[in-house]
């Protein structure tokens, strides 16, 4: 019996897997991974020491805790064959953006079912994960959270908001990737190489966010203690203003958040 397994080994299941082998929490020889691609269970087999499959039943059938990590078009030909092999009281994990708990129950009520949203920066340990418990029973929440811990920083939220969290935080790396490679572009073009222009870029966004996690202070109070009266960062600051930064990145929250709504229908 396998204490975790994973169906679908694409970058968020290896993420999950990585981040669970790399911190101890679960042994590589505990974690069982299934998926159509076998190129793509070698891979993880040879890199993380974990049992491999392209059988989803096997997983079902020899997990305690089981991650769902498929494109949500995926859902129903992935559960359906699948929906007498779960126990009673066995975990469900939905990676699955834009789909609700009630719509993987009507497939297969057996299950405990719980919903989160990670994101890539789970890779590295340093993920945001929204986490919603759905049906699982109030004993068995501080064993999720813990499992989920090791791939980042967990937040609670109602299920109602899971689309929201899709928006910000499932999307959001994507986001930020966009704005350091502004950042870097914009110093080349002022005579920076671009190892210089790297560095300086990813360490000012790692600094920048860093100050806000452990100060506390509300952004706008640490962006004016870096404006100085008529200094350069205020005539930067003008600029993003007028082509719209912030407007821009709220409306890019808002839209992919109503494209996870969507992916339910």
């Amino acid at each position: 019996m396998f204490k975790v397994g994973l169906i679908g080994a694409g970058n968020m299941g290896e993420a999950i897997v990585r981040g669970l082998v790399n911190s101890n929490t679960v042994k590589s020889t505990e974690i069982i991974v299934s998926d159509i691609d076998r190129n793509r269970i070698d891979t993880l087999v040879e890199r993380y020491n974990v049992a491999g499959t392209t059988s989803n039943r096997r997983v079902v059938e020899n997990s305690q805790i089981v991650f769902l990590a498929v494109k949500p078009k995926d859902l129903q030909k992935t559960l359906e064959p699948l929906k007498d092999s779960f126990k009673e009281g066995q975990i469900l994990i939905s990676v699955l953006a834009g789909i609700p708990v009630e719509k993987i129950q009507e497939i297969t009520d057996r299950p405990y079912i719980v919903r989160i949203m990670p994101n890539t920066p789970a890779l590295i340990g340093e993920g945001a994960i929204g986490l919603a418990y759905g049906t699982l029973p109030e004993e068995k929440k501080e064993e999720i959270k813990k499992l989920l811990q090791v791939l980042g920083t967990v937040v609670e939220v109602d299920e109602s908001l899971m689309d929201a969290v899709t928006g910000l935080s499932g999307s959001g790396p994507a986001y930020v990737f966009m704005f350091i490679e502004g950042l870097i572009q914009g110093g080349i073009k002022q005579g920076l190489s671009h190892q210089q222009a790297r560095e300086l870029a990813v360490q000012t966004v790692i600094g920048a966010a860093m100050m806000i996690k452990e100060t506390g202070e509300h952004p706008a109070v640490l962006r004016d203690m870096v404006s100085s009266p008529a200094g350069t960062t205020i005539h930067g600051l003008h600029v993003l203003e007028e082509k719209g930064l912030k407007d821009a990145v709220i409306s890019a929250v808002e839209k992919a958040t109503e494209r996870s709504r969507q992916l339910a229908k």
